[in-house]
């Protein structure tokens, strides 16, 4: 999958992990790594674009005697996964193109 398809993808898929409630870093990988592989090293920097864009806020809570970020998706990260469903309607009109292109093509070669 392109690097580029790919981040967007994750990006949108982080913000909707945490649309039933606030979360925190591993919760949020066990919830996308099912749909897209993703790492500490890849949520954390995706994360904190996420928080420079508005699109999350962060709080700490204790638990177990330390400090733990959780994230909360804010009215622009809403947004955007609203943007997201949008534009992605025009990518499955794409599909289907090219889709339909590959099979006019096959017939044509036989």
């Amino acid at each position: 999958m392109d690097a580029q398809l790919k981040r967007g993808l994750l990006e949108v898929c982080v913000l909707a992990a945490m649309q039933a409630e606030d979360t925190y870093g591993y919760k949020l990988i066990k919830d996308v790594s099912p749909y897209l592989a993703i790492s500490e090293s890849t949520l954390y920097p995706i994360l904190k674009r996420l928080e420079a864009a508005g699109c999350v806020t962060v709080y700490a809570v204790e638990h177990n005697g330390r400090l733990r970020k959780y994230y909360r998706i804010t009215a622009a990260g809403r947004a955007r996964i609203d943007e997201f469903l949008q534009e992605w309607q025009d990518v499955m009109r794409i599909y289907e193109f090219i889709r339909g292109g590959s099979a006019e093509c096959a017939q044509n070669n036989s």
